[in-house]
């Protein structure tokens, strides 16, 4: 049926997925790994750094960061798999789908930033939650 379909599509991008995963893995760690957590991470990144844009006098206004605010955990998995199969660069494609969410935000959302920023950062929060995760249960 199209909910067991847009369950089954929801589950994919809220865990982290391999064959090891199942069998090993708390739901915790699944999360932390998971598309969800990746691209809403990319997303909070953006927010910040457009937050320093604004206190360092770019113009961006409260309405845009607001608007970025409202959307961080709103990604729509579809779009972004469309952009990146149109621009083939998975980092643009969020970029987009970010923009499409936030239409009044899109001209600032990775604004003098590269792929890096968020790609590079991200794993860096993601493997330091994992830690945080793991630590106490060893």
């Amino acid at each position: 049926s199209l909910l067991q379909e847009c369950t089954l599509k929801m589950a994919s991008t809220e865990s982290y997925q391999t064959p090891l995963n199942s069998r090993y893995s708390s739901k915790e760690m699944q999360y932390n790994f998971s598309d969800q957590k990746k691209f809403s991470t990319w997303r909070k990144l953006w927010l910040f750094l457009a937050e320093a844009e604004q206190e360092l006098g770019l113009a961006i206004t409260d309405e845009q960061l607001n608007e970025m605010r409202q959307n961080l955990d709103k990604i729509d998995f579809s779009l972004a798999a469309e952009e990146e199969k149109k621009l083939r660069h998975d980092v643009m494609a969020h970029v987009h789908t970010f923009g499409a969410a936030c239409p009044n935000a899109a001209p600032i959302i990775h604004l003098g930033a590269t792929s890096c920023y968020v790609g590079d950062n991200t794993d860096l929060i993601q493997l330091r939650d994992g830690l945080d995760i793991l630590l106490p249960k060893v």
